[in-house]
């Protein structure tokens, strides 16, 4: 008799032990079977990306020439009528003679369509500019943890290089984290700095070095995990080159990205200011 409960027993674990097996097995290989791969994540990302520039309306009589201009990338968080990008992105002032207007450009190419925009809200020191637009709302990306971002960590960022040229066709780019480090670009002579720079090294704050080439239009640009699409910074290169010009004849293949809790403190400060 306790020959056959041991041996019953011994079933009865060993059913067990290969259950609890196939459990673990199936947990473990979950993620890898469900994890998104890049070309699908910029299938998701693309829709959201936009184009910051103006516009003119349709034949303006006293205007002649382009009736549209394109200044950088932008991207919608939020309720979908929320648009992010660079401070600097939209520092040029308009040809309200003509009614020249700030607009924001969802779409693609030839289809691309203009929505009015205005200046919600602007964070001068980290670059940051919250804009909002009429119409309908456009498909918004998620915000990541950009405090968990580590140095090698892997990102991506989709925008409209030299969009003005190249027309409004996204583009993306690849790379890793090089480094965590204050945004300040340091001089060899003191004479050389801007007064922009000089107000940079009196609020210095971390920003991630980008092993990345980003070029003009580029400015904007949502950086974000390649497997899950999640936003962890905005793209700007601008506080760290001499001019567009230089940066697009010599690319240095670092870019500089501003950390996404800045964008969520830009947020909350909107948030906490509405009625």
């Amino acid at each position: 008799m306790w020959k056959g409960l041991n041996c019953e027993l011994s079933h009865g674990v060993g059913r067990v032990m290969q259950s609890s097996i196939v459990a673990v097995l199936t947990l473990l290989l979950l993620p890898i079977a469900s994890a998104a791969t890049l070309p699908d994540v910029i299938d998701r990302v693309r829709p959201s990306i936009v184009a910051i520039g103006t516009a003119y309306p349709p034949r303006q009589p006293n205007r002649k020439g382009d009736t549209v201009s394109y200044f950088g990338t932008g991207f919608v968080v939020g309720d979908g009528l929320q648009v992010v990008t660079n401070a600097h992105v939209i520092s040029g002032e308009l040809d309200k003679e003509n009614n020249e207007t700030l607009a924001v450009f969802s779409g693609r190419g030839s289809k691309a369509k203009a929505h009015t925009a205005r200046v919600v809200s602007t964070d001068v020191l980290h670059d940051l500019a919250l804009l909002e637009i009429q119409g309908e709302p456009l498909p918004a990306l998620e915000l990541g943890d950009s405090d968990g971002v580590r140095e090698g960590q892997e990102v991506a960022f989709t925008g409209y290089p030299i969009g003005i040229v190249l027309g409004l066709y996204p583009v993306t780019h690849r790379g890793i984290v090089a480094a965590i480090t204050p945004i300040a670009r340091p001089m060899e002579n003191a004479r050389n700095l801007s007064a922009v720079q000089l107000q940079h090294l009196r609020n210095l704050f971390d920003a991630f070095q980008l092993d990345a080439t980003a070029y003009p239009g580029n400015s904007g640009s949502p950086v974000y995990e390649p497997f899950t699409g999640r936003v962890v910074g905005v793209l700007n290169s601008v506080l760290v080159k001499e001019s567009k010009e230089s940066m697009l004849e010599r690319p240095s293949g670092i870019s500089y990205a501003i950390p996404g809790r800045h964008i969520k403190a830009l947020l909350q400060q909107v948030s906490v200011a509405a009625p």
